[in-house]
């Protein structure tokens, strides 16, 4: 991907788990960098389950414990709109890679990316922790704040 990044869309299943926790991640870390005023970011979901509905209780829960409110976030499936209007589409798996990149028209096919791929380099999912038990949410938090990490250094270089 050349150019410069105005926008970035974060995507999972539902944007209820993954993608408003990275879309909470990133604002947080650009959050004191000229980045914020020059990224407009946001997430959505391949599907439509939830639209509407506040991230799950348990992604609140763990972002609230790291000081990251994603309580104004409300889930939306992603738009026809959304490949054109985002610069960068960042998919959480490879099953939400593959559906973005069947549904997106041909010339915006280049923005959509593996989010770990893209970010650090590491062709590695995020995993979804919707119906895992135990410490799945904390785990995918450390991955994001990782991948995010790496999207903000990449970012700042460029």
């Amino acid at each position: 991907m050349s150019g410069e990044v105005k926008s970035i869309l974060f995507v999972c299943m539902g944007n209820i788990c993954r993608s408003p926790m990275v879309e909470g991640v990133f604002k947080s870390a650009i959050e004191d960098t000229p980045l914020a005023k020059q990224i407009y970011v946001d997430s959505a979901g391949t599907g439509s389950w939830h639209e509407g509905n506040l991230p799950d209780p348990r992604a609140v829960q763990i972002m609230q414990r790291y000081d990251i409110d994603i309580t104004d976030q409300r889930s939306r499936p992603i738009s026809r709109y959304d490949y054109a209007k985002f610069d960068l589409i960042l998919a959480m798996d490879h099953d939400n890679l593959d559906l973005l990149i069947a549904n997106a028209p041909i010339e915006e096919q280049h923005k959509i990316h593996l989010f770990m791929d893209y970010a650090s380099g590491e062709d590695v999912p995020i995993p979804d922790p919707y119906y895992g038990k135990g410490d799945g949410f904390d785990i995918v938090y450390h991955m994001l704040v990782k991948g995010c990490d790496g999207l903000v250094a990449k970012l700042e270089a460029k």
